[in-house]
């Protein structure tokens, strides 16, 4: 197997020593390089392109911001990660987009190698050239509406941070960008948080007005956006309804509250992909879902014929690199076959994979033989097939 090409970029070369010795371990799989500054960064990958550059965010001259900049524009499939020192919020919304995760110095040896190991496997997940747009990406879309209110809120004189928290628990595109932003470094919290109240919570007003305030952290959908077949209101009912019933599908089998909320969330963002491949690749995505109805294919098959990749796989590529919980990606990527994941039991995937077909086929109150989109090989391997009438009695009534 290639090795994975990684280029560090400081201008402390005692730092860059430091990252030499505690990452001599990874010699067998990876090909390093340590720079000082951002022009001999860029005039290495000019000679052969990185698979990921971890860059300090604090550098004379070029800083690492215009480094990232730089790299997004020129070598847009690189992983681009930020490791550096104390930064003001400032600096931290000027990085939002640039940088698709956030490590703070000092970082100890196994996170940083299992960020950039993490990065590296992802790279892997996505291979098609079309589909470079998805490290280019820095947020995901969000309801005009609900941007607006959120907006109004926070400019209110007397802001709820419950009501901010609700609404942005409405919306896709926010979800996934508070919390890829709670989880990072910067805001130096010690657990993976995978719920946005609670991302929003931790965080506080201040920051949330910040970051919204920000052209660079939300953007609303365009509604000049037209991809026949494609809604997206339709994606955001089904995305919600979707993530409630995972959310009390893994209430009723008393799972953990993490577990909980990660189902929530998993079955908010489940679809994402969708939203990435309209946003992006309009056209092409008609074409696809033209295929799906013409042939009678499921989307996510006709997706693969038509761009090389179903939206589980893109959406489930994205939040990776912006660093959500594993069980998160993991029930983003299987929802659709989750046989394939290799971790069995009941986890937020199983959540997903049934309120998802529950949601698409609101009537159904048992497995319809053949044609079923349960899974029923693999809720009858991790030994909750009887459940099926249990879980379809906590749907929501018209």
């Amino acid at each position: 197997m290639k090795k994975k090409r990684i280029l560090f970029v400081d201008d402390d070369p005692n730092l860059l020593l430091g990252l030499r010795r505690m990452l001599r371990a990874m010699r067998q799989e990876w090909e390093m390089a340590f720079v000082e500054s951002g022009q001999a960064a860029l005039s290495m990958m000019g000679e052969q392109p990185f698979d990921v550059v971890v860059s300090d965010m604090h550098m004379p001259g070029m800083d690492g911001i215009e480094l990232l900049d730089k790299v997004l524009q020129g070598y847009p499939k690189t992983v681009r990660i930020v490791l550096s020192g104390t930064a003001k919020r400032e600096q931290l919304i000027r990085s939002i987009g640039l940088s698709h995760q956030y490590l703070q110095k000092p970082c100890d040896t196994e996170t940083l190698k299992q960020t950039v190991a993490r990065a590296c496997a992802l790279k892997d997940v996505l291979t098609n050239d079309r589909l470079t747009f998805v490290s280019q990406m820095k947020n995901l879309p969000s309801l005009p509406e609900i941007y607006l209110e959120l907006v109004e809120e926070l400019q209110s004189d007397d802001p709820s941070l419950s009501f901010v928290a609700r609404l942005v628990e409405k919306d896709v595109g926010m979800t996934a960008k508070i919390l890829q932003l709670v989880n990072s470094a910067y805001f130096g919290i010690s657990r993976h948080v995978s719920s946005p109240t609670t991302a929003v919570k931790l965080l506080g007003l201040e920051n949330v007005r910040s970051l919204v305030m920000a052209a660079s952290v939300f953007s609303q959908v365009d509604r000049a956006i037209s991809v026949k077949g494609f809604s997206v209101d339709e994606l955001w009912k089904h995305s919600m309804v979707t993530g409630r019933l995972s959310q009390e599908i893994l209430n009723t089998e008393q799972k953990d509250k993490f577990d909980v909320e990660c189902a929530l969330t998993a079955g908010l963002l489940h679809d994402c992909g969708k939203l990435a491949f309209a946003a992006n690749m309009g056209s092409q995505y008609q074409e696809a879902l033209a295929l799906a109805k013409a042939e009678n294919l499921p989307v996510d098959e006709a997706e693969k014929v038509s761009l090389g990749a179903s939206h589980a796989e893109v959406g489930a590529y994205l939040l990776g690199l912006w660093g959500l919980p594993d069980a998160i990606i993991e029930a983003v990527a299987f929802h659709h076959h989750p046989q394939k994941c290799p971790h069995q039991g009941v986890t937020p995937l199983t959540a997903v994979h049934v309120a998802d077909a529950f949601e698409q086929r609101p009537n159904m109150t048992k497995p319809d033989g053949d044609e079923s989109i349960l899974d029923i090989e693999y809720l009858r391997q991790i030994g909750v097939e009887d459940r099926i009438e249990t879980w379809c009695d906590i749907r929501p009534k018209e």
